[in-house]
């Protein structure tokens, strides 16, 4: 399962199809209990409450402004035709995402002498983030929906990257000194990390 309802059958080289899918059938009881268990999914559209940051922001739609997307007390007002609004709110976030992790990965980069080369924004579901041996790094998007600590968190893990690439004592002494409480942030993205895949 991959946290947005779907189920993806790995089967180990040379194992027949068949016997994979008997697996599955076997197991169906089990998989469909877990996609019970999914939160539901939440759509970019007008009414829907996404937790900027995590802070909870309604999703309104105002046709005739001429803003775009801006955000204004809680709410994200989206302005145009109702059959753009989707796309909207996506590009929106990304934008949103990029301003927040860009400004703060170049500050915590400026305090371990390392330069940022580039930033880019996926949609991953399996990595929050990633830091290349050339100094690139890589977010995904959906961070923009998690507490602004759970995001800083990652963007210092990233950071600490570009001057320990590994999980060392040091690289986590880094993170410490780069952010604020690194285990509850961890615990947050291992416990409820999944959520973050439900919103669009």
């Amino acid at each position: 399962m991959d946290g947005v309802g779907a189920v993806r059958l790995v089967l180990p080289r040379r194992t027949p199809l068949r016997q994979g899918l008997d697996f599955a059938e076997d197991k169906a009881g089990w998989i469909l209990g877990h996609l019970d268990a999914l939160p539901e999914r939440v759509p970019f559209a007008a009414g829907a409450v996404l937790p900027l940051l995590g802070e909870e922001h309604v999703i309104r739609h105002d046709p005739d402004a001429r803003r775009g997307v801006w955000r204004a007390e809680g709410t994200i007002w989206v302005s145009g035709q109702p059959e753009h609004l989707s796309r909207r709110v996506h590009d929106f976030l990304k934008v949103e995402a990029r301003r927040e992790m860009s400004e703060r990965a170049r500050q915590k980069a400026a305090i371990v002498g390392r330069l940022v080369k580039r930033l880019s924004l996926r949609d991953t579901t399996s990595r929050w983030g990633s830091c290349s041996a050339d100094g690139n790094l890589s977010f995904t998007w959906r961070l923009i929906l998690a507490p602004e600590a759970v995001l800083d968190y990652v963007v210092a893990h990233e950071v600490a990257h570009l001057k320990h690439m590994n999980h060392g004592p040091r690289f986590w002494a880094l993170v410490d000194r780069l952010t604020g409480d690194v285990a509850r942030s961890r615990r947050w993205l291992r416990e409820r990390g999944d959520r973050l895949l439900r919103y669009g």
